[in-house]
């Protein structure tokens, strides 16, 4: 049997809102596994359906940037936010930015030795680095390209903490920006009901089953309900079918199809996302194999 440490069932207990006791004893019939524990709460009712999001631990920028057909989302981190509001790093993030929009490469690896007028973005980092006195590192990137008749939304909250990419077929920018502000805002995992793996369906489904039958439903009339569960589940995963926040009277689609378009893409960077989470279980595997 795994050993649970105090960290994950406080780990827990934010990711479920669940007591001690409750968190801990799911970590314990679970043999640790943190997933098949937010289930076990789940079914019996105790916690919440838990939205796939990491917590956010790391600093820095994250950025958005355009060059005609071409639009490329960033993520630079820092080790505080003292250094991420600095000049230095902001302009880091802007050469940085506008190399790998210009020249789009394949990975992280080869963005690096894209050239800037420091010598190349390595370099870049390096110099940056020695400036600021604290790392400072290009974490991940993506580059959408867009067709001609195509808009592109983009979103920055705080400055880039958040930042969000939109690609929309017809419509207009305005509507793009509003779409990429929502975004931002809701934080969803898929463009639609389509784009879900059938192993998440599938898994849903048989959660949303035992939470009903734990509640003392009769099994006949079970299904049904499971049916409104996973199409409210659906509802906030996906990006077309969630409520516009501007207007929830009706749908991302709908909205955006009231202006002549539709959805192609969307990219959302919030910084530091995962980081702490790898590094927390980390310090407990650590401490555990330390007997701590």
């Amino acid at each position: 049997m795994a050993k649970i440490s105090a960290s994950q069932v406080m780990e827990l207990r934010k990711k479920t809102g669940v007591g001690m006791m409750d968190a801990k004893k799911a970590l314990v019939s679970t043999d640790g596994d943190f997933d098949k524990a937010i289930d076990v709460l789940r079914e019996k009712g105790v916690a919440k359906a838990e939205k796939k999001s990491d917590r956010v631990a790391a600093n820095g920028l994250a950025n958005v940037i355009v060059k005609g057909n071409t639009a490329a989302i960033i993520e630079v981190n820092s080790e505080t936010d003292f250094v991420a509001s600095s000049d230095p790093f902001k302009e880091a993030v802007n050469r940085i930015s506008d190399a790998i929009v210009t020249n789009k490469p394949a990975d992280v690896e080869a963005a690096l030795a894209l050239k800037t007028d420091k010598g190349t973005i390595r370099d870049d980092l390096i110099e940056t680095t020695q400036v600021t006195g604290e790392k400072v590192s290009l974490r991940r990137f993506a580059i959408v390209e867009k067709q001609d008749g195509d808009v592109f939304g983009l979103y920055l909250h705080n400055g880039g903490l958040i930042a969000s990419l939109v690609q929309l077929k017809g419509a207009d920018e305005a509507t793009a920006k509003d779409v990429a502000m929502h975004v931002a805002a809701t934080n969803p995992e898929y463009l639609n009901k389509d784009e879900v793996p059938a192993d998440r369906l599938a898994h849903e489904k048989e959660v949303l089953k035992q939470e009903a039958l734990n509640e003392g439903k009769p099994e006949k009339i079970v299904e049904k309900m499971v049916e409104g569960r996973l199409h409210k589940f659906l509802a906030e995963i996906c990006l077309e079918d969630q409520e516009f926040v501007k207007d929830p009277d009706q749908t991302v689609a709908h909205y955006v199809a009231s202006k002549n378009g539709s959805i192609v893409k969307f990219i959302r960077y919030e910084v530091g996302e995962g980081i702490e989470q790898k590094q927390q279980s980390f310090e407990d595997e650590v401490r555990d194999q330390l007997g701590n």
